[in-house]
């Protein structure tokens, strides 16, 4: 078996290598090796971030060992080992400051692929990544969510075997690493278990990741749309603490606290569109009365996206008081349409806040990632050592 794909049907989280060690400087922020064969996935994971990190130009094995504290030794045993898999291979020689230039090592992108899917309630998109998550080729359409779980399950097999189909360039014809799976929740992570999608309760309670590992051949990972979209933004850069509101068919958040896409103990954190805030407001698709998600998509229907803003506004300053978080990033398919619209609405809401408290206003940006290739890095995260995707 292929080693990272063997890593990925493994675990999709660090936990099957214990406890992590920090820098020697005590910092708390890089992530040590440990020079056990028990953990050697986990350093194996570390050496592969660098690599990436270090992009075309390369890194040395003297430099990796230093940044994993990994001994000379083990950092030659496990580069050895992705040479062969055709995982790393030689960027040049560097100078040194003394002795015979130093080889550094890369990542080869296009040794392995991950396919994200994104289900929403009306269409399906799925892209296939390379390891550097690098979109090399996609699908998309419309899908009816509530047309039955055989329906869905046949037209995402159909997408995904047409990204790895035979032919396709960089690569494409290689079976996946796995496939990560995004769809409107509530849902069990960890199971991959869907609960009573809003709208749709028929699917509560569906096996989604095993019934399509079975129908697919690969490791599957299942998680909230929300939660891929963060972790995307994350894996892209997109550091500290923030809250990723996504308004599209339905409104829903991603909350990244710490770096880590923070999904609670049973996924139910970033249920953000069912929090009440008008005792009598208008029915909810939960069964719930005035609810954040229904006042918002109410207000679009009426076309008023101020309004709507406005709502999305007050929802955020309530997550900024409970969670303090760095800032409050805005997506999904009605907030692209008039993205000024609603960073004006939802900027004054908690501007405002800011003038009341006599804290500083969180910042709010309106980003334009992919649910899709957030879900993609559900598979690659836990290979590079980045969180459980």
């Amino acid at each position: 078996m292929h080693l990272l794909s063997q890593r990925c049907c493994q675990s999709a989280s660090r936990r099957e290598n214990g406890p992590v060690n920090r820098t020697n400087d005590g910092s708390g922020g890089t992530p040590l090796g440990v020079n056990l064969l028990a953990l050697r996935s986990h350093n194996t994971a570390l050496v592969l971030d660098l690599l990436r990190t270090a992009g075309a130009e390369g890194i040395s094995r003297l430099e990796l060992a230093e940044r994993t504290g990994l001994t000379p030794q083990a950092v030659s045993k496990i580069t050895a080992r992705l040479r062969e898999d055709g995982l790393a291979a030689e960027a040049g020689r560097r100078a040194s400051t003394g002795g015979k230039p130093r080889t550094v090592l890369r990542l080869v992108p296009e040794a392995g692929h991950a396919v994200g899917v994104h289900l929403d309630r009306d269409e399906v998109r799925a892209v296939l990544v390379d390891l550097d998550g690098t979109v090399v080729d996609r699908r998309g359409g419309p899908l009816d969510l509530g047309a039955g779980a055989e329906a869905v399950l046949a037209r995402v097999a159909g997408m995904v075997e047409e990204l790895r189909a035979p032919g396709r360039p960089a690569g494409a014809g290689r079976s996946p690493l796995g496939v990560g799976v995004a769809l409107p929740g509530p849902l069990d992570h960890g199971r991959g278990v869907l609960h009573r999608v809003t709208g749709f309760p028929a699917w509560d309670g569906f096996p989604l990741r095993d019934a399509l590992a079975r129908r697919l051949g690969v490791p599957v990972v299942v998680d909230k749309d929300t939660n891929a979209a963060a972790l995307g933004l994350a894996a892209g850069g997109e550091g500290g603490s923030f809250a990723y509101l996504h308004l599209g068919t339905g409104l829903g958040a991603g909350l990244v606290i710490g770096g880590s896409v923070h999904r609670g103990p049973r996924t139910g954190a970033g249920e953000f569109g069912h929090q009440v805030v008008q005792l009598d407001g208008p029915r909810c698709g939960c069964g719930d009365r005035g609810c954040v998600e229904a006042l918002c998509l109410a207000a679009v229907g009426r076309g008023e996206t101020g309004e709507a803003a406005r709502v999305l506004g007050v929802g955020a300053a309530n997550l900024v008081g409970l969670l303090d978080i760095d800032r409050v990033l805005l997506g999904g398919r009605t907030v692209e349409g008039e993205p000024e619209v609603f960073l004006r609405g939802v900027r004054g809401v908690l501007d405002a806040r800011a003038r009341r408290t006599g804290d500083a206003a969180v910042p709010v940006r309106v980003v334009g990632g992919e649910v899709a290739e957030g879900a993609a890095q559900l598979v690659l995260a836990p290979v590079f050592g980045r969180g459980d995707g």
